[in-house]
């Protein structure tokens, strides 16, 4: 059994990671009776791994907690863990086209900009660059 620092030290994330995990009950530690700390197994180890490696695929917390608890009711979480990813495909494309809209407009208004004077606010305005700008 292991304390929860041997656990952060072997996964490689901070000892607050591992509580925020234990609180969203991901991992599930016993207690040792004779000083009450949380003592984690080596299936919480691996635990931690899955979850790292489920978030850097994109999956939030709330997912990996789905995919887990129905992991542990004995069925297969595939076709879930399938769909969540092909929902945020879809999402990640359709930020990336905002992104490079968003990139791109920047990159007119600060062209015109570079020839424009810098003005003092008038009024209720604030920045004639900004102001200025359509779309």
């Amino acid at each position: 059994m292991l304390r929860i620092g041997e656990v952060a030290k072997q996964t490689g994330v901070s000892v607050d990671a591992i509580r925020h995990y234990t609180r969203k009950g991901l991992l599930a530690p016993s207690r040792d009776s004779s000083n009450r700390y949380q003592l984690y197994s080596g299936s919480d180890v691996q635990r931690v791994r899955f979850i790292l490696q489920a978030k850097r695929l994109g999956y939030t917390l709330k997912e990996i907690n789905e995919i887990v608890r129905e992991a542990g009711q004995g069925r297969s979480p595939c076709p879930r863990v399938r769909e969540i990813i092909e929902a945020r495909i879809d999402e990640n494309r359709q930020r990336v086209d905002e992104l490079n809209a968003v990139q791109a407009r920047m990159e007119t208004a600060l062209e015109r900009w570079k020839s424009m004077p810098d003005g003092v606010p008038i009024g209720d305005s604030v920045c004639l660059l900004i102001e200025g700008e359509t779309e």
